[in-house]
């Protein structure tokens, strides 16, 4: 078999997890004998170019004529069986779409985010949860500035999203759409997506034991007893919620570990609290282990994760997760059993799950075990690689 895997990577040093899924998902195939050709672009190539290659570029969001033809080019030369494509947006654009199709290839997407619903990926307006350009009325985001805060950028996203709509690109040039949770299924059958070219795939992530019997770390002194936070210091993973929370938890300690757009802000806050450890972006296994040393994981997301990486890796590691009840933690949290839900932006509600699990030492350490087995149950490589392939199997025997 063979599986042109496309994607368009964030910034270099960005620990998104579309960026990590390609990277597993594309290592994984490898191993197992199929044969993968990448075609990738990264989103520095834009902050590097010039003025005129930045106009050049932002139009080609629309439709990217030099990678049409390359993505036909690579199609002609190699004949792959699937075209898998992760991430489009926003150098690639949907023109490569319809290079796969047109080149008589199937294509699947990996829906990673809610960006068929919500042009900016991430179904959030002013910390509120919103899904309203489901109805392709797109120009709103103009009103609310949707994108980056700029209404002219909004503007340009909102007229391609709304081109692409008129059309049905994202309807008629994708075969089978891989959805991370069934909250991601239901928008799209809410907006007329084909229930039957949709199918449901956790994402994986390596044994984080392994990883860590593999290395050896050398660890910042840290307090005996603390909970843990990781990942990206962005509006959307509720850091606000996190900074409201421990106003009041000042007899725990929270180690932070992660790097973004908030994190001058996070900094500052958390400079006169001493149970506030900020340690920036971490090397990988060194993040991994100060998670397994953790009592459990805080996790107050306000957007619709996909299948969130922190998630399983905090289970792999034997870790309970306090998470907001929305999107994959809704349905991969039980309460009690592996973790427990609060309601989103329930900062009260938040306070008083970690008070309960900080001063429950054997019910944290029996959820931890259960996350496991959560974990080898769902999310290990040998049960995804049997998924994929069964998908790409599938696609080619029609």
């Amino acid at each position: 078999m063979k599986v042109l895997v496309i994607h368009n990577f964030h910034r270099k040093g960005s620990a998104s997890g579309d960026d990590q899924v390609y990277k597993n998902e594309t290592a994984l195939l490898e191993d197992n004998g199929v044969d993968v050709i990448k075609y990738t672009v990264i989103n520095d190539s834009f902050d590097n170019s010039n003025v005129f290659e930045k106009v050049a570029a932002t139009f080609g969001m629309l439709w990217s004529f030099k990678h049409y033809y390359s993505v036909k080019k690579v199609i002609k030369r190699e004949h792959p069986d699937i075209v898998h494509i992760h991430t489009f947006f926003p150098l690639l654009s949907p023109s490569i779409l319809y290079a796969g199709k047109r080149a008589g290839c199937k294509v699947i997407a990996t829906l990673h985010d809610t960006r068929f619903i919500c042009p900016c990926a991430t179904s959030l307006r002013e910390r509120t949860l919103c899904n309203e350009c489901g109805d392709g009325k797109y120009f709103r985001m103009f009103k609310y500035k949707c994108f980056k805060g700029s209404r002219f950028q909004s503007l340009i996203v909102a007229f391609i999203f709304k081109y692409h709509r008129i059309r049905k690109t994202f309807y008629r040039q994708i075969d089978k759409y891989i959805c991370l949770n069934d909250n991601q299924i239901k928008l799209l059958r809410d907006i007329g997506f084909d229930e039957n070219k949709i199918v449901k795939k956790y994402n994986f992530v390596k044994d984080s034991v392994e990883i860590l019997e593999e290395k050896q770390v050398e660890l910042p002194k840290l307090p005996e007893r603390y909970v843990v936070y990781f990942g990206r210091l962005g509006e959307e993973k509720g850091i606000h919620v996190l900074m409201s929370a421990w106003e009041d938890l000042d007899d725990i300690p929270i180690v932070v570990m992660g790097a973004g757009p908030l994190e001058e802000e996070f900094n500052a806050w958390a400079q006169d609290k001493k149970q506030v450890i900020c340690l920036g972006h971490t090397e990988h296994s060194k993040c991994m282990k100060i998670v397994t040393n953790s009592e459990f994981v805080f996790f107050p997301s306000v957007c619709y994760e996909g299948c969130s990486m922190v998630v399983i890796e905090a289970e792999s590691l034997s870790k309970p997760i306090v998470a907001t009840d929305l999107g994959f933690a809704s349905e991969a949290i039980i309460d009690d059993y592996n973790g427990v839900k609060v309601k989103l932006n329930d900062v009260e509600g938040f306070k008083n799950a970690v008070r309960m699990l900080w001063s429950d030492t054997s019910k944290c350490r029996q959820m931890g075990k259960n996350a496991r087995m959560d974990y080898e149950n769902k999310y290990t490589l040998e049960r995804n690689f049997k998924q994929l392939e069964a998908i790409y199997n599938n696609k080619i025997e029609l």
